[in-house]
């Protein structure tokens, strides 16, 4: 079984707190049989469930104070999520229940279970109430009926109303009814804590009960101390560390297999990383699609003419949706034109950046409504007039018609406008105005910018996940990524707003995606829905509180049966045929497919997930599908989300978890105890957090030092991506990211140099290795690491060396076993200061006996690649 707190993860750090916490206990002197425990919570965002404890109901001791035990998972990111007048009570089945409120607004009330208050099972939000809001739940048991009886308040501006429903089991509910409001009856009481009035339930528990309250609290303030430590409290921590030896004796003979595909890339449309970014389009808002709900209502400029204006007073456009080229394409400009000095111009994403003497490709749909027809004049222009590139098209017609032309841009800039200027008076529609450099990567219409798509080849992934998490499961079941929409003609694709709070044209599509793995050798790993949104929509209801209906699932799964015929079926099937009109008859040889993402694991959730899961393991039993467990490297979601992948058989999960640089180094061991017979582990999303989100040496050390561990445990991590990939200058969502960009540069960050070093060195041989320390501190011991592999397609041999400590680390490594004929390696080091945001790793060749005398500098990253000699 996978454990529910991985209490048995901690070592020896651990022991000390928890015989603190035993003889505090003792300190009580004989304990009691039985205590009081009050249960209560602030009401305020992110707050959850707080314990006090008494012996007599006056004399209260918080716990923590204000530790929270269970967390409500309702409503969208944010301040929504709330925990409020929560209600505790033991039921009949021997379970502890709460039950809560979830705001002032929505009409549910929260429901959760647990054994022994520590560990909570499954949230659910049972709707009771249709335009009216839930208030104070109280809960009671009728022995004779075996069914409990729900009951709350429900207020308005007006007046103030009761109403109860009933259940047995909290999962099936009675019809709603109506309360006389005499009848409804308050079971809290409101007590003194820490001088503080507190309102909430009191019940008498063994006082084993007390104690494993406060273990818990205490052995989880002791694990955030340990994880809060940063390089900042390290001359404080080290004053008196001196250089230490580390003498590491590797035994070749004793290797073990591991995944050959560890080490791969994650793309998400965040931070502008497709439209705008990755992708190479450089007209913004091509369609005219752009809508006010792409950003919440938050920009008020975002709509149908955002990054549009018109030149010439006498003239002016108007977006039109009468006779569209696509009905997935419906809006598009329609141009008054009274003179010729007339221009529709475009913006671009924070301008056009154009290199001299290169060609860029222009097409637009038109069609000369009214008037005389004319010739296009495409300019790329600069702010005071300045003409940089130019070209025209031919005399349109009166039908919508695709245009085509080039432009040769004579000098480099960074902020041009693209201006279309008609020879002609009257009326023109014009949509899918698009801009394409020609220099794509691997020159591909419809192509990836090359200079942001290079530095991802360079990591040499072995797959690439996309189109997203977040994204593939959308804000709310009318915005799940649906990949149908997002294949074929570019004017027939179904544009979406982003979750990011942008636009989607799905230019970069499904093809897209599977040839831009297919030209960088990765294994396409595309994401879809479970069947649910977002578990933080606010689109439809307040987070995950949806699903597909299940007359609609046999549809929805059977899109994703069809993917799989889209990527690998033969040209004669439906979908296979398909492919081979967009250029691609040979199969894209898909192997995984991930079901969900950080899903809020519900009987919703669970429903559907089966579901989907059953069919294709039935259809397509080569395929790897993989689970999800969460946000989280613990918790609820993590353990019903293994829970549910171990009953299926499910080949693997995929674990995210974002975490303080002291949470890496204090969890080298998290799956060295992992069952090896259970579903194989896809870390899909992990990064190291800073206060302040910064990408630095401190970060990207505490990265490659916990990946260390991941190839040792690479029998049952089967892969692991770094999130997220890229993210744009002045459109930045989420920090930190992998690769920072604007129209003209691209920044690789220190984590981007650890992620290559593994990446470029890989292995599919995991050797052990033994470590002797001259000095044996734990805080010691936890900031050096080694790792040694070989790729044995190329026999060569790789050891990777981690040093986070502030002073040099001398080693001495015995290669007992290694049969190494080659004197010489390769050696890559990345060192600097642990602030430092621009260090770059240095490569040099050095001899093969340095590595049984070499110093590790402080917060360093060296690795030695001895390649097999040559015959």
């Amino acid at each position: 079984m996978i454990p529910i707190f991985k209490f048995q993860k901690q070592k020896k750090h651990f022991l000390a707190l928890l015989i603190v916490c035993l003889s505090a206990l003792s300190a009580f002197g004989k304990n009691p049989e039985s205590a009081y425990i009050f249960s209560y919570t602030s009401g305020k965002s992110f707050d959850g469930l707080h314990f006090a404890w008494s012996t007599d109901k006056i004399s209260w001791h918080p716990i923590g104070p204000e530790f929270s035990y269970i967390h409500s998972d309702f409503g969208a990111w944010g301040s929504e999520k709330r925990m409020v007048d929560p209600v505790l009570f033991l039921g009949a089945d021997g379970f502890w229940h709460c039950v809560w409120s979830l705001n002032e607004k929505d009409g549910n009330f929260a429901h959760a279970s647990s054994k022994d208050l520590l560990y909570w099972g499954r949230q659910s939000y049972p709707v009771v109430m249709n335009n009216k809001n839930c208030l104070t739940p109280e809960v009671t048991f009728n022995k004779e009926k075996e069914e409990y009886t729900i009951s709350w308040l429900s207020k308005d501006q007006t007046e103030t109303k009761a109403w109860y429903t009933t259940t047995k089991d909290f999962k099936k509910f009675s019809e709603t009814k109506s309360l006389p409001v005499s009848e409804y009856k308050s079971s809290r009481a409101t007590v003194l804590i820490s001088g503080k009035s507190e309102t909430g339930s009191i019940n008498k528990v063994a006082w084993n009960v007390v104690e494993g309250l406060i273990k818990t609290q205490q052995l989880a303030a002791y694990k955030n101390q340990l994880w809060a430590e940063t390089t900042k409290t390290d001359n404080e921590r080290f004053a008196s560390l001196k250089p230490v030896e580390a003498k590491f004796t590797v035994d070749a003979s004793k290797s073990k297999k591991i995944s050959n595909s560890l080490i791969g890339i994650f793309f998400e449309d965040i931070n502008y990383g497709a439209d705008g970014g990755l992708y190479a389009e450089l007209i913004q808002n091509r369609d005219f699609e752009y809508i006010l709900a792409d950003t919440k209502g938050r920009n008020k400029t975002w709509n149908s003419t955002k990054a549009w204006s018109l030149k010439g007073d006498a003239s002016n456009y108007v977006i039109d949706s009468i006779n569209p080229i696509h009905p997935n394409n419906k809006h598009y400009a329609k141009l008054t034109i009274k003179d010729d000095k007339t221009a529709l111009v475009n913006e671009g994403f924070d301008g056009i950046a154009v290199k001299a003497g290169e060609k860029y490709d222009f097409s637009v749909f038109a069609r000369a409504v009214e008037g005389k027809a004319g010739k296009l004049i495409i300019r790329l222009a600069g702010k005071n007039g300045e003409v940089y590139g130019e070209a025209s098209i031919p005399t349109i017609g009166k039908d919508w018609k695709k245009y085509n032309t080039t432009i040769t841009a004579k000098t480099t800039e960074a902020n041009t406008s693209l201006e279309i200027v008609p020879q002609m008076i009257g009326t023109l529609d014009l949509d899918m105005i698009s801009l394409f450099p020609q220099k794509t990567f691997k020159g591909r219409k419809n192509g990836l910018r090359a200079d942001l798509a290079q530095p991802l080849t360079d990591l040499k992934p072995k797959f690439m996940r996309f189109p997203g998490g977040c994204v593939a499961h959308g804000d709310g079941l009318e915005n799940i990524y649906r990949w149908k929409n997002t294949i074929g003609p570019l004017e027939t694709r179904k544009p979406m707003s982003n979750l990011w709070r942008y636009h989607q044209t799905v230019g970069l599509g499904y093809f897209e995606y599977f040839q831009f793995c297919e030209d960088i050798g990765a294994a396409p790993l595309p994401v879809i829905a479970a069947g649910v949104p977002c578990q933080n929509s606010s689109t439809g209801g307040a987070g995950q509180q949806c699903g597909i209906p299940m007359a609609e699932m046999a549809d929805y799964v059977q899109d994703i049966l069809d993917l799989v015929e889209y990527a690998n079926g033969d040209v004669t099937t439906k979908w296979g045929k398909k492919r081979a009109e967009a250029g691609h008859p040979k199969p894209f040889n898909l192997k995984y497919i991930g079901i969900g993402n950080e899903d809020l694991i519900t009987d919703i959730f669970e429903e559907r997930f089966t579901m989907i899961f059953k069919a294709i393991k039935e259809k397509y039993p080569e395929i790897t599908v993989i689970g999800t467990v969460g946000p989280n490297f613990e918790g609820t979601d993590y353990q019903e989300g293994w829970d549910i992948a171990t009953k299926l058989s499910v080949p693997m999960v995929d674990e995210h978890y974002y975490q303080s640089p002291g949470w890496f180094i204090y969890n080298q061991d998290y799956y060295d105890s992992y069952d090896r017979s259970k579903p194989k582990v896809y870390l899909g999303e992990y990064a190291s957090h800073l206060p302040g989100r910064p990408n630095n040496i401190e970060t990207a050390l505490s990265e490659a030092l916990y990946l260390t561990s991941v190839e040792r445990n690479g029998d049952v991590v089967s892969m692991a991506s770094y999130a997220p990939l890229l993210a744009k200058d002045k459109h930045t969502q989420w920090n930190p990211n992998l690769i920072y960009f604007n129209n003209t540069e691209v920044r690789p960050t220190v984590g981007y140099e650890v992620q290559k070093l593994y990446g470029q060195n890989s292995g599919d041989q995991y050797i052990p290795s033994e470590t002797k320390l001259s000095n044996n501190q734990e805080n010691v011991k936890n900031r050096i690491a080694i790792s040694v592999v070989r790729d044995t397609k190329t026999n060569d041999l790789i050891v990777k060396l981690v040093n986070m400590l502030p002073v040099a680390v001398n080693t001495s490594i015995d290669l007992k076993n290694g049969s190494l004929e080659n004197k010489e390696a390769i050696k890559s080091v990345l060192k600097g200061d642990p602030s430092d945001k621009n260090a770059k790793a240095t490569v040099s060749t050095a001899s093969v006996s340095e590595l049984t005398n070499t110093e590790l500098p402080a917060y360093s990253f060296t690795v030695y690649r001895i390649k097999a000699k040559t015959k």
